[in-house]
């Protein structure tokens, strides 16, 4: 059910998608920053950030796509033995002030649908909260995941998707990688966005995010 793609040119509907969630509309408007708790999404990154959804010239140009890729096809669900992780997926998209919705409820994951679909080329994008009403949500031991832990994601196809993770990121909210986290990359990608760090209860809302990075493995 894999396969390998060698000669694709990143672009095409997914890097069009997004460019759409990640670059600035002319004019100045603001690009997508992710928020994945019980409150408000930070503000958004600005055009200055300089992401684009695949490489210049000025980069070296495109590098050839590797390891496996799949089909597009949505995720329905989300498993993460490592930290008893076993969730359903739904669809997120743009708020109006292009900020990315969040999931409703604790224990649902969201897919952003302007990324492409897990196991497709590119960086596939989930977040699921950390708190719900003061109880721990889905993505409460987000952080505790580390390299070579595995995440599955069962798509639409029946096709389930084995991702292995690359590294785990604190960051704060007001310095959000966007780059690192929309931008383009020749391979199958994932990640995973919650909040964390110190919770302000004046503000109710955690100051920094925690985001998963991982390659696709494998598929079945």
């Amino acid at each position: 059910m894999i396969h390998r793609i060698r000669r694709h040119r990143p672009g095409g509907r997914h890097a069009l998608a997004a460019a759409a969630a990640v670059l600035a509309l002319a004019g100045g408007g603001a690009i997508v920053k992710a928020a994945a708790d019980q409150e408000p999404p930070p503000p958004a990154p600005q055009a200055s950030s300089g992401l684009r959804a695949e490489p210049s010239a000025e980069d070296g140009g495109a590098p050839e796509p590797s390891g496996p890729a799949l089909a597009a096809s949505p995720p329905v669900r989300i498993t993460i033995p490592a930290i008893d992780v076993a969730a359903p997926t739904t669809g997120l998209a743009l708020k109006a002030d292009r900020s990315l919705e969040v999931p409703h409820g604790a224990t649902k994951v969201g897919w952003y649908t302007g990324a492409p679909t897990p196991g497709e080329l590119g960086p596939a994008v989930l977040a699921g909260h950390v708190t719900w009403d003061g109880d721990p949500a889905v993505f409460f031991h987000l952080g505790d995941l580390h390299p070579g832990d595995t995440v599955k994601v069962d798509r639409r196809d029946g096709v389930t998707a084995v991702f292995r993770v690359t590294g785990v990121k604190q960051t704060a909210k007001n310095a959000f990688p966007t780059k690192d986290v929309y931008g383009y990359i020749g391979h199958a990608g994932l990640r995973l966005i919650t909040c964390g760090g110190t919770y302000v209860q004046q503000q109710r809302r955690h100051l920094d995010n925690v985001i998963v990075f991982a390659e696709l493995a494998s598929s079945y």
